[in-house]
């Protein structure tokens, strides 16, 4: 593809100023995301935040280095304070660390022509025979080619080069195609005996229509640039941009809305952690030798095990209210006797509740994501949560999450780790359960908590205006079914007496 033809994209993932400039060059992409990223512009603040290339490995082990903006790397220091993650923070979770290292050398800001000029010497000087470089950029190639970050590279895979000055320190630079700086990163990362690989953009939260279904591609500017590139090096290519968009697609416009925070661009770490599935995904599929270093994906044999061919499942989820020791001894949890009250010819239930876990920690500590995996259309989900939702947030057991049901938010930096994580309302992870088991064509039942044996004057103690009216509020938002078992319960209560 010429400049030319490339010029006159209509682009998928931005639009072009089609005015020429001097010597033909087309004009930069134009920026149309209005995101500022929150990176400093401290090249030698980003150097001590970045690591030292090469010095993760062990032994003559290879590893695997990570070239990016901040999609792949958010902030300076990559450790989501401001409430936004890359998703190249993740990626060494998915590698054998006896096999190979991750090096996250991303940095937010840059493009493919500000990260060759600024930082990938730094980077070759840790890449040795064997090693692996996975090259992720174009989010910033746009904007002025010779002012403000002067960032743009020629749009297209030509070879045609400009000369600039920089308006505002005077030097001069020679600018060349997005596609020209890619192939300078496979050439030089082969002539250290590197092995490169080319990923398409993650995906924006941009959608094509109005009913909210399709994804916005970039195949027509820089996905598609990097794939021509990929196929005239030879190199291998990974198209995380559609792989990403089609679970977008997926899980629809309510639950892609908290993939992202604060803009359209940067993700949260739920968002961060897709896009790192999704590049493990392409990288398996890929049958490249560096797939061969991925642990193996874990496989739950527990979760709708007692499945039956034909036969909706059960799963109930919340805290010790809804499973406890579950023994004559013991206390019970609800959830562990209410198969009783159900046809076993019918349906089959399963109860995944823990004690001691809120709404937040049961979906933090994986126990949501096993039920949702085994979630299937026809499936029942009863939750209920709120006895540990209301305790410490960052210090001590951690649970806690903000009071209400609205869309509010803040990031706490987490005692006991020292992780910077970004906490949601008690009716947010409500809803993500809500929606998350819809995605998937399962019915949710959310359930008022169980009422306390607390009493003044003979009268139970009622949650109705608290959690209580915060869960029925969730339910009324998302159409899921409610059973105020906070007042069934107490009535109950209330006429046994105390």
């Amino acid at each position: 593809m010429n400049l030319f033809s490339a010029a006159a994209i209509i682009a998928a993932c931005a639009s072009f100023t089609l005015s020429a400039q001097t010597n033909h060059i087309p004009a930069p992409v134009k920026d149309i995301n209005g995101v500022i990223d929150n990176t400093p512009d401290s090249i030698n603040k980003a150097r001590t935040a970045r690591p030292i290339a090469g010095s993760s490995r062990v032994g003559n082990n290879p590893v695997l280095f990570l070239v990016g903006n901040s999609t792949m790397r958010t902030g300076t220091m990559g450790n989501g304070d401001n409430g936004q993650w890359g998703w190249g923070y993740f990626m060494g979770e998915y590698f054998d660390p006896e096999k190979i290292t991750v090096e996250n050398h991303a940095l937010g800001g840059m493009s493919s022509r500000t990260f060759y000029t600024k930082l990938w010497d730094d980077v070759k000087k840790g890449i040795r025979p064997g090693d692996w470089v996975i090259i992720e950029l174009g989010h910033n190639d746009n904007g002025p080619y010779d002012s403000g970050r002067a960032r743009a590279s020629i749009p297209g895979t030509g070879t045609d080069s400009i000369e600039v000055t920089i308006k505002e320190t005077g030097v001069k630079e020679t600018v060349y195609s997005y596609g020209e700086y890619l192939r300078r990163y496979i050439r030089e990362t082969r002539a250290l005996g590197g092995k490169p690989i080319l990923f398409s953009l993650t995906p924006r939260k941009a959608w094509d229509d109005k009913a909210q279904k399709h994804i916005t591609r970039c195949a027509a500017t820089f996905g598609g640039w990097a794939k021509e590139v990929a196929q005239q090096e030879n190199v291998p290519f990974v198209d995380l941009n559609d792989i990403t968009a089609r679970k977008f697609e997926t899980f629809g416009p309510g639950k892609v809305e908290y993939m992202f925070y604060l803009d359209r661009i940067h993700t949260s770490a739920f968002g961060a952690r897709v896009n790192a599935e999704s590049a493990v995904e392409g990288l398996r599929k890929s049958g490249l030798p560096l797939a061969d270093c991925l642990i193996p994906e874990p496989v739950d044999t527990v979760t709708g095990a007692t499945r039956r061919p034909g036969i909706p499942m059960l799963f109930t989820i919340g805290d010790s209210t809804v499973k406890n020791k579950d023994r004559d001894d013991e206390m019970w949890g609800w959830g562990s006797v209410i198969a009783g009250q159900f046809d076993p010819e019918k349906i089959t239930v399963e109860n995944h509740a823990m004690a001691g876990r809120s709404a937040r920690t049961f979906l933090d500590e994986g126990r949501w994501e096993k039920v949702y995996k085994a979630l299937q259309p026809g499936d029942f989900v009863i939750m209920q949560f709120g006895h540990n939702d209301l305790g410490d947030i960052n210090v001590g057991k951690a649970r806690g999450e903000l009071w209400g049901y609205g869309p509010d938010s803040k990031v706490f930096k987490m005692e006991k780790t020292g992780i910077n994580q970004v906490i949601y309302t008690f009716g947010w992870y409500l809803r993500k359960f809500i929606m998350d088991a819809q995605e998937k064509g399962a019915i949710p039942v959310v359930v008022s908590h169980t009422p306390r044996n607390k009493w003044k004057n003979g009268i139970i103690e009622s949650n109705a205006e608290g959690l209580g009216e915060w869960t029925r509020q969730v339910a009324l938002q998302t159409g899921a079914y409610f059973v105020d078992l906070n007042r069934l319960s107490g009535q109950m209560l209330q006429e046994i007496g105390p």
